[in-house]
């Protein structure tokens, strides 16, 4: 008999973001999220940002999603009670302010790589998210 594997074998590790250039894109994310870089190859580089590893990774002939219409996983991120400040920050390093905007309580921008990411004041309370 064989044992099945429990929810406390599994844990979450990083998100890894398919692009054309893991360099850049990682260069993106410390600029904007602070952090370190744990490894850079040619083929993928690992960010540690405050809460989560980011790992882009190069894709041959990658394609941007489009915004909307794909299905697609995006990045949420606080600004705590201004989002007005790391907006114009993330713009100033190369993101790109999506169309359409569905929501006012979050700024959709796209990364260089074309992928949406959030910015909003919203987030749950510390509490809820320590394990």
């Amino acid at each position: 008999m064989s044992e099945s594997a429990s929810p406390s074998d599994v844990r979450f590790v990083g998100v890894s973001l398919d692009c054309a250039d893991p360099a850049e894109l990682a260069r993106f994310y410390l600029q904007l999220l602070g952090g370190r870089l744990l490894w850079s190859r040619p083929a993928s580089v690992g960010v540690q940002v405050p809460g989560l590893l980011l790992i882009p990774q190069r894709v041959e002939n990658y394609r941007p999603p489009m915004w909307p219409g794909t299905s697609i996983v995006h990045l949420d991120l606080t600004a705590g009670e201004r989002s007005d400040e790391p907006v114009k920050r993330a713009i100033a390093l190369g993101a790109i302010p999506a169309d359409p905007q569905p929501d006012p309580r979050w700024k959709v921008l796209l990364d260089p790589a074309g992928h949406p990411f959030c910015i909003t004041t919203l987030a749950p309370p510390p509490e809820l998210l320590a394990t």
